[in-house]
């Protein structure tokens, strides 16, 4: 038994590790509850892509040496604002909308990077993810990132809850709702950012659908099931970092597989 969990015992004493450990907790409780809600309001693959118009922010940020968080960050929240007015106008329709500005971000990226050389070990981390690289200033970063959509999330949660189930009478009660939406979209592309540096813009789609999908396989009342998206979410993480630390795979894969394993397990629980 001690053979066992001594592996574990002393991963929990590097700093990179603990690093991670925080990082993956505070990202998956942004991308548990804003993930809840994008399902609800049935706009899920909005998340693939803004995650992919924000490549072009990162090859910004690579390209002037700056943390290419922000500029991601800038971008995501430009993409989303502009998909959003593409709806309302009648320019396009959502997936539409969606598709241009992937499209317009990764196209950016790739040019960006044609510019700086081509491809190297940073920008992997970020397509792919790194989690157990992960810096100080990254861990601030997403630290605040994911307090400030946690803040929105709370004092909104009444609001964004009627919203999600019915926009038209959410309005006629007199909720903002294109206020709360907006603002509600550019959490959306802050929680696709914190996400990125944790399991990257290829599988960040995951760490935010997943949980909350667990959890509603589970039947159980609102509150309960945004408990639930949580812990889903962090025992998904948590055990992919150990896993993957313990037997030297990739890490955001084996998170997304951890997930999937939590997701199939709730919906056996919840088909009993």
């Amino acid at each position: 038994m001690i053979d066992i969990f001594s592996p574990l015992l002393k991963l929990l004493g590097y700093q990179f590790f603990q690093y991670a450990l925080i990082g993956g907790a505070l990202a998956t409780l942004a991308c548990a509850w804003i993930g809840l809600f994008l399902i609800l309001r049935k706009e899920s693959m909005i998340v693939d892509g803004l995650a992919h118009t924000a490549f072009g922010g990162i090859a910004i940020g690579v390209f002037f040496a700056i943390n290419p968080l922000l500029p991601a960050l800038i971008v995501s929240s430009i993409a989303v604002l502009a998909i959003s007015y593409m709806r309302k106008r009648g320019l396009a329709q959502s997936d539409s909308a969606i598709a241009v500005m992937l499209a317009l971000g990764f196209s950016t990226g790739l040019i960006i990077i044609s510019l700086a050389g081509g491809f190297n070990v940073e920008l992997f981390s970020y397509l792919f993810g790194s989690i157990l690289t992960i810096s100080y200033t990254d861990l601030m970063i997403v630290s605040v990132l994911s307090i400030s959509v946690l803040l929105f999330l709370s004092i909104f949660y009444k609001e964004l809850l009627c919203i999600a189930f019915d926009e038209e009478s959410s309005s006629l009660t007199g909720i903002p709702v294109e206020i709360i939406s907006t603002a509600f979209n550019i959490m959306v592309a802050v929680t696709i950012v914190v996400s990125i540096k944790i399991i990257g813009i290829i599988l960040v789609v995951a760490l935010i659908v997943l949980p909350a999908l667990s959890a509603l396989q589970l039947h159980l009342s609102f509150k309960k099931t945004m408990v639930a998206t949580v812990i889903l979410g962090i025992i998904g993480v948590v055990s992919g970092l150990f896993l993957s630390a313990v037997y030297d795979v990739a890490t955001s894969g084996i998170i997304v597989f951890a997930m999937l394993g939590v997701f199939f397990m709730s919906v056996l629980i919840g088909r009993r």
